[in-house]
């Protein structure tokens, strides 16, 4: 959706032809700062000992990165199905695999 608008939105100011679609990477950080930010802190360096330090996390595992982002974690973080497109999923996985 970020990237549909994104798009419609340089069409509309004429930058049409040949827009460039945006760097997956840094469309995770925008992501990362509006659903991640708060408990992971800033550049995914977290504020406390609680949350989950996501620079180690493995960055050849997709599949947990995935459940452990849209499927209850407990009390240590909410679920995010629902309220998360696939398209962020993705921008948010290259960016915590960037590492910040």
């Amino acid at each position: 959706m970020r990237r549909r608008l994104c798009c419609a939105l340089a069409l509309c100011l004429g930058f049409g032809g040949g827009v460039a679609a945006a760097d997956p990477a840094e469309q995770g950080r925008e992501v990362y700062g509006e659903f991640c930010v708060t408990c992971h802190g800033r550049d995914m360096i977290a504020p406390g000992a609680i949350s989950f330090d996501l620079r180690k996390f493995p960055k050849d595992d997709f599949d947990r990165f995935r459940n452990a982002v849209l499927n209850d974690k407990g009390q240590a973080m909410p679920p995010w199905r629902g309220k998360i497109s696939d398209e962020d999923l993705d921008d948010l996985w290259a960016y915590v695999r960037s590492g910040g």
